[in-house]
């Protein structure tokens, strides 16, 4: 397994201001108002797969298309605003959907830090009730790219991206946010996808041979052997040690 020495030297290594200007963690840093920047966390999430560069360049799209206002975007939400943007497997109409219940969300029911507060506090995964919020909502036009970009987490699949928007959320600065403090770093997991699972077999992280959501405890426990109170700081040093040894 890899060193406690090692892997303390890749996080500090990785996780400086200069690793925001080409994540989608850029994006929410855009803004200061609390509900701006939840807002605009959220919809990077859910574009942040395939190419890095490709998605960023819808993400630059999308936030024009919102004026740059993300609350004031979801607040006043009407499918027309989005044209014709998609992303891959998003269809417009798959982003209209998702957009319009986070309208709902922000209207009537707080919005996405109460949603994930509620999920925290009665449920052991939290991630259900979120999904189940959304699902309850959809209209019959929500396509498979809904589903895609908002996960089932019955189905035992990583949650990489809402882990992502999670780890944004909770931990601190400089380039995570910490804006939302119902949960702790320490119960943050990590966000898995093929790369951080080929590396962290790589490293001794992951024995399990699916990247599923056991995968993702897997590796937690495992971080959390070197830093328990914030072991997603290693998802830094993951991507340092891909960077070191490609």
């Amino acid at each position: 397994m890899i060193s406690k020495l090692e892997i303390d030297r890749l996080a500090e290594t990785y996780e400086t201001v200069d690793f925001i200007k080409d994540d989608p963690v850029q994006f929410p840093h855009r803004f200061i108002n609390k509900k701006d920047i939840e807002i605009a966390g959220f919809v990077s999430s859910l574009v942040a797969y395939g190419s890095r560069k490709v998605f960023i360049k819808k993400l630059d799209e999308l936030f024009r298309i919102a004026d740059n206002e993300p609350l004031n975007f979801i607040l006043n939400f009407e499918p027309k605003i989005l044209g014709n943007f998609n992303y891959r497997f998003g269809t417009t109409d798959d982003f209209a959907e998702i957009f319009s219940v986070m309208r709902g969300l922000y209207e009537k029911d707080g919005g996405l830090e109460e949603l994930f507060k509620y999920g925290y506090e009665n449920f052991e995964n939290m991630f259900i009730p979120v999904t189940d919020y959304f699902y309850s909502k959809f209209s019959d036009k929500a396509g498979a790219g809904t589903y895609f970009m908002i996960p089932n987490p019955k189905k035992g699949g990583a949650m990489k991206r809402m882990c992502m928007f999670l780890r944004w959320m909770v931990r601190k600065p400089p380039v995570d946010l910490g804006i939302w403090d119902f949960m702790k770093p320490s119960e943050l997991l990590i966000p898995l996808d093929v790369h951080v699972a080929r590396l962290s077999r790589e490293t001794g992280l992951l024995t399990r041979n699916s990247n599923d959501f056991k995968a993702v405890l897997e590796i937690t426990e495992n971080l959390r052997k070197f830093n328990p109170e914030d072991p997603i700081k290693y998802d830094f040093a993951l991507f340092g040690y891909g960077v070191n040894n490609i």
